[in-house]
């Protein structure tokens, strides 16, 4: 059993920047498989960024070059970097955690994948 609690969502001008923090409890944060997703009104949960157990990571195309996901699993910690922000990118942002996942590279962004949700942080980016 994992616990997630998101932090860091704001409201911010377009062309800014947010990070989003991820703390997890417990203590084997480094064998979980983690990603972040978003979900905008009345739109579907949408994979963001996942990262691997060996810090392998993916980003969706429409954040690719202006998002970066880490990890710390020092701290059981998991980060999101946002640049460059735009309105689209606002939505509840959703930390997400799984510890089985076979062929990661073909399930890492299947919301379905995974079985540890935190509650979400708001992010909103006006124009």
């Amino acid at each position: 059993q994992v616990q997630l609690v998101e932090s860091g969502g704001a409201s911010v001008q377009a062309g800014g920047s947010l990070r989003l923090s991820c703390i997890a409890s417990g203590s084997t944060f480094s064998t979980y498989f983690m990603a972040w997703f978003r979900q905008a009104p009345g739109q579907k949960r949408e994979a963001v960024a996942v990262i691997g157990r060996a810090g392998l990571t993916m980003n969706a195309d429409s954040v690719k070059g202006r998002f970066t996901i880490t990890r710390d699993n020092a701290e059981n910690t998991m980060n999101l970097q946002m640049n460059a922000l735009k309105p689209e990118d606002t939505a509840m942002y959703y930390c997400a955690a799984e510890p089985h996942m076979t062929d990661y590279l073909r399930y890492a962004c299947d919301l379905t994948q995974y079985n540890y949700w935190g509650q979400g942080t708001q992010v909103a980016v006006s124009s």
